[in-house]
C-alpha cells in the first residue's frame, strides 16, 4: 500500500475523533516524519507510542489527543501486523505472570530509580490514584486516599495488616502512625524495600521482598493497592486464594485496582514493552469469577476520573524536575515517560479505564457493611 494511502486512513480515523493533522488546536497531531502513518495503521498503540518517542509526531496536548482518540474508540478500528498479533496471542497462551517472572516488573519499572519517583510523586510516595474529593493538591488527594482505605477497613489499634504490593510503604506508614496498626508489606522491588525501610524507620512496618504466593500467615486486614494489575488473568484465582488463607474469618480485604470495562487477556504492546511488562487490567467479570465462593463483595467504589487529575499532577512534577533528573536518564526516556503519563491521563479522562476500590469479607459482615465515601 503506498504511503499516501496510510496517511489518508489516519486522517479519516482522526476526523472521527475531532483531531486534525497539523491543525491549530492543541490536541491536533503535528507530523514531523511521514513514516508515522504506516506505523500507526499497522502497529496501533506500539507504532504510535514508538513514533512519538522517536520524534515523528507530537501535539501541544497529548493527553487531550488521546482522550479524543480513546473516546471515539479508534484503537478498535486499526489493524495490527502479524508480528504484534502473534505476540498478543502468546500473552494469552502463556502464564506471563508466573513465579519465575514475578520479579520482572520490579526490575524493569519500580527499580528505575527512587530519585525519579521521589520527584514525581507526593510527599508520602503513593504510586496510585489519589482521592480528589475536597483536595486542593496532590498531597491532599493522596492523604485522602490513605484515610479512605483505613476507614473502609475499620482499622483499630493493634490490628495486623498485610499490604500486598506495598510500594515504598505509604499506606503502612500512614496506617501505623494514624491508626496504631502493625503492617507487613510485600513487594517485588528491591529499591522499594530499601527506601521503604528508611521512610518507615521506628514504626511497626515490616518490608519483605517476595512474591505474594509465598505468604501463608493470618492477618486481621489485607490491603492491596495497584498490585493486581501485575497478577494476570491466569493467576487471579490463586491471588484470591492467597488472600483467603491469609485473612482471619472476621477480617476485611480492600482491593484497589485499575479496571478494564471489558475482559481482556493482555495489555497493549507499547505498555508491555516499555512500562509494565506482563501487566494487564482486570474486568468486573474476571474479578467476580476469581473471588466467587471465597469472598462476599461488601462495597465497590469507582472513582476512575480522579486518576486523570493524579496523572496530570505526576506529569507536572516530572516535567518540573527534569533538569534535576536528566543526569540519570536520557532524552528518549523523557519522551517515553511523558507519553506514558499523558496518554494514561487521556484514557482515564475518556473513561476507557476505571479505578475501583472493592471491600471483601469472607462470610459477609453481620448486620451489613456501611460504605465509606
Amino acid at each position: 500500500m503506498p504511503e499516501n494511502k496510510y496517511k489518508a486512513i489516519v486522517r479519516e480515523l482522526l476526523e472521527l475523533a475531532g483531531v486534525d493533522l497539523n491543525g491549530k488546536q492543541p490536541w491536533d497531531i503535528q507530523v514531523h516524519d511521514d513514516r508515522v502513518y504506516k506505523r500507526a495503521v499497522t502497529e496501533a498503540e506500539l507504532g504510535l507510542g514508538e513514533s512519538y518517542m522517536a520524534g515523528w509526531w507530537d501535539a501541544g496536548r497529548v493527553d487531550e489527543m488521546i482522550f479524543r482518540v480513546a473516546r471515539a474508540n479508534l484503537q478498535a478500528k486499526v489493524r495490527r501486523n502479524l508480528k504484534i498479533m502473534m505476540q498478543l496471542i502468546g500473552f494469552q497462551l502463556l502464564n506471563m505472570q508466573s513465579r519465575r517472572r514475578a520479579f520482572l516488573v520490579g526490575e524493569r519499572h519500580y527499580d528505575l530509580g527512587n530519585d525519579l519517583f521521589r520527584k514525581m510523586l507526593d510527599k508520602r510516595m503513593n504510586y496510585s490514584c489519589g482521592y480528589w474529593k475536597g483536595a486542593r493538591n496532590l498531597d491532599e488527594a493522596q492523604e485522602n486516599k490513605l484515610k479512605l482505605i483505613c476507614e473502609k477497613l475499620y482499622l483499630k489499634p493493634g490490628m495486623k495488616v498485610l499490604d500486598i504490593g506495598c510500594g515504598w510503604g505509604a499506606f503502612g506508614k500512614y496506617a501505623a502512625e494514624k491508626y496504631g496498626v502493625e503492617v507487613t508489606g510485600i513487594t517485588v522491588s528491591k529499591e522499594q524495600v530499601a527506601l521503604g525501610m528508611v521512610l518507615c524507620k521506628d514504626l511497626p512496618v515490616e518490608f519483605r521482598l517476595l512474591d505474594y504466593r509465598e505468604m501463608n500467615e493470618k492477618f486481621d486486614r489485607i490491603v492491596s493497592v495497584g498490585m493486581i494489575e501485575h497478577v494476570g488473568y491466569k493467576n487471579y484465582r490463586e491471588y484470591f486464594r492467597v488472600a483467603d488463607r491469609c485473612l482471619k474469618d472476621d477480617g476485611l480485604f480492600l482491593l484497589h485496582t485499575i479496571g478494564n470495562p471489558v475482559s481482556a487477556k493482555s495489555t497493549d504492546a507499547w505498555t508491555h514493552k516499555y512500562i509494565f511488562p506482563n501487566g494487564m487490567l482486570p474486568s468486573v467479570a474476571q474479578l467476580g469469577k476469581a473471588f466467587e465462593g471465597l469472598f462476599v463483595m461488601e462495597d465497590w467504589h469507582n472513582f476512575g476520573a480522579d486518576y486523570d487529575k493524579t496523572l496530570m499532577a505526576w506529569h507536572a512534577n516530572f516535567k518540573r524536575s527534569w533538569d534535576a533528573l536528566r543526569g540519570n536518564y536520557d532524552d528518549m526516556f523523557y519522551k517515553m515517560w511523558e507519553y506514558f503519563l499523558l496518554s494514561s491521563a487521556g484514557a482515564f479522562r475518556a473513561r476507557s479505564n476505571q479505578l475501583w476500590q472493592i471491600v471483601l469479607s469472607k462470610k459477609g459482615m453481620l448486620g451489613g457493611y456501611v460504605s465509606v465515601r
